[in-house]
């Protein structure tokens, strides 16, 4: 008998190949609404985007990727290393999780076994990544 806690408990989710973009999170099992996905405790650290500007090419994306862009600014994990589960949801126009002003993610409705969660991160976050796509026609 071990004295940790089975590391699977309090988890719903998993990362998989996305229909929608890239990679996605799906659910593990059915999850009711108003479920709290992901521990809420993780830090955000806000980078200054004039110190991104002139970063190579591949290292950039790593920020418009999956940063929150607000106000010139980067929120950021503390090391793209320790990217959660939370820095992979797809967005959509039509999400079935919210996202407070914590940025702590809730489920807004009862979600199914394999499902993709979605978010819609136009509320918190400014989106190039979306008008470049548009531009592109996709």
């Amino acid at each position: 008998m071990t004295k940790y806690a089975l590391p699977h408990l309090r988890v719903y989710t998993r990362l998989k190949p996305s229909p929608i973009h890239g990679v996605g999170v799906f659910a593990i099992r059915q999850i009711p609404k108003g479920t709290l996905l992901f521990d809420g405790d993780e830090e955000i650290v806000w980078i200054d985007g004039k110190q991104v500007a002139d970063l190579p090419p591949n290292i950039r994306r790593m920020y418009e990727d999956f940063c929150i862009i607000k106000d010139a600014r980067f929120g950021c994990p503390t090391s793209f290393n320790s990217l959660t589960m939370a820095w992979y949801l797809n967005d959509s126009s039509s999400p079935n999780v919210a996202v407070d002003d914590n940025y702590n993610m809730w489920t807004l409705r009862d979600i199914e076994d394999g499902e993709e969660l979605t978010i819609d991160s136009s509320g918190f976050s400014e989106q190039p990544y979306r008008q470049v796509r548009v531009e592109a026609g996709e």
